[in-house]
């Protein structure tokens, strides 16, 4: 088999392995595991923004797959009062920017940095979490 030949081979394996890899951070994936959490307090569901994607690029967060990273954001769902409106024992905002009401978008990016670690940040649009304002 020529060089040619060994590369073409080498990119059809790449490519067929390739989406399997992807998927798991696909703006599908941000955007179901976003509007999941959302449905359950009754809230409409969020449409990606390709501009807030790309900003997320360059504001990363912990080493997550993009499922994981919103699962433990949802997670602060436990330490959010809604009588108070206020995070109780521990950091909610993240669960109430995700569940804001007049939030409508979603950009999210997945960042793989040289010494191998990976990074996840969402942004949306319009921003939440204003003070002495219920998320829903």
């Amino acid at each position: 088999m020529g060089f040619t030949n060994l590369v073409i081979a080498l990119c059809l394996v790449a490519s067929a392995l390739s989406p399997t890899c992807l998927a798991r951070n696909s703006r599908g994936d941000y955007l179901d595991a976003h509007n999941a959490v959302r449905a359950e307090v009754g809230v409409d569901p969020l449409v990606w923004n390709k501009t807030l994607a790309d900003y997320a690029k360059a504001s990363p967060q912990p080493n997550f797959n993009a499922k994981d990273a919103v699962k433990i954001w949802a997670d602060e769902k436990k330490f959010y009062d809604r009588k108070s409106n206020s995070c109780k024992g521990g950091e909610c905002g993240h669960y109430t920017q995700i569940v804001w009401h007049d939030t409508s978008q979603v950009g999210c990016a997945r960042v793989k940095c040289k010494n191998g670690h990976t990074f996840i940040s969402c942004n949306y649009y319009p921003i939440g979490n204003v003070q002495g304002q219920s998320p829903y």
